[in-house]
């Protein structure tokens, strides 16, 4: 059962996340045991060489974590992530889904995999979240 009553409700919520909403993540879709976050690649997300920093990418891949897991119990944080880059983006766009693999009693772990609009994996993250 989902904490937040509509989409609606979790993007209200999540504008106090302002990092992220200054990276321009934005909330696509939301379920149960899961959601779509995105966010547009921009200069501001670029390191010197021209990539995409990897702090960009685990913004969004943070921010689609916190929406899951705070949708299935409301106030859950992170305990433990980790993130592999697997390559470079050519895409305009980044996309985060993430989907609930355990929903424990105190803990739930999340993987959330990032791709580009071209559909290149782009990286995989897995968090494991403590209920509050």
């Amino acid at each position: 059962m989902s904490e937040f009553a509509s989409i609606e409700e979790a993007r209200t919520y999540f504008a106090g996340d302002l990092f992220a909403m200054q990276a321009g993540v934005h909330l696509d879709e939301m379920w149960d045991e899961g959601c779509v976050c995105s966010m547009p690649v921009s200069d501001m997300h670029k390191n010197a060489a021209g990539g995409v920093m990897g702090g960009a990418i685990f913004t969004l891949a943070d921010f689609a974590f916190a929406v899951a897991s705070n949708n299935r119990h409301r106030t859950t944080v992170a305990q433990q992530v980790s993130v592999n880059f697997l390559s470079g983006t050519r895409g305009s766009r980044l996309i985060a889904r993430a989907q609930c693999k355990k929903d424990g009693k105190t803990t739930c772990v999340y993987n959330i995999d990032i791709m580009d609009n071209l559909g290149r994996d782009i990286a995989q993250f897995i968090g494991t979240g403590y209920k509050l």
